[in-house]
């Protein structure tokens, strides 16, 4: 498969806290493309090249899209902003999916993984992780749906050798 991800680094400071994101974002990216082809949990998949965008941005950036977009006047972890309706995925397309684009925010990121006292690096493959996800149309609106998606998230995450950060300690 020929798929692409396509990473702009908004905020500079990701480079100074996390100067290995580039090759870490297309690990998850890859992993979360042949889970999902393997488990044929997403047949719009097979066959064909995925394209996503990742910005890596800062809270202030994201807070604007957040209060845009969701009316929310604050920052969040990862705002997700998918190009394909959950109804066209029973559609076969041909050619690029261009799935659509991720965005997360560094200060909201680093505050989040010091109070689950995990690392960088594993917060953000998971926000990525689940960022993808409802890139792929999944959600968390009720509670069947966010176990269905969790639980998704957490077999990407095992690959990866990074804990179940839906685990209680």
């Amino acid at each position: 498969m020929n798929d692409s991800l396509n990473i702009l680094i908004e905020e500079p400071s990701w480079e100074k806290y996390f100067p290995d994101v580039e090759p870490t974002a297309q690990k998850v990216f890859g992993q979360v493309l042949s889970f999902m082809r393997e488990q044929k949990n997403c047949g719009f998949l097979i066959g064909n090249d995925t394209a996503v965008n990742l910005s890596l941005s800062a809270d202030s950036h994201v807070r604007e899209l957040n209060n845009e977009f969701r009316g929310l006047d604050r920052p969040t972890n990862v705002l997700s902003f998918a190009n394909i309706d959950a109804e066209d995925f029973d559609i076969k397309p041909e050619g690029l999916l261009e799935l659509g684009d991720i965005i997360i925010a560094l200060e909201t990121m680093q505050k989040e993984a010091l109070e689950q006292q995990v690392s960088l690096h594993d917060h953000f493959c998971h926000l990525f992780t689940h960022g993808l996800f409802h890139l792929l149309g999944y959600d968390h609106q009720n509670d069947a749906e966010a176990t269905e998606m969790e639980g998704l998230e957490t077999a990407v995450l095992k690959r990866l050798n990074i804990a179940n950060p839906y685990q209680e300690s």
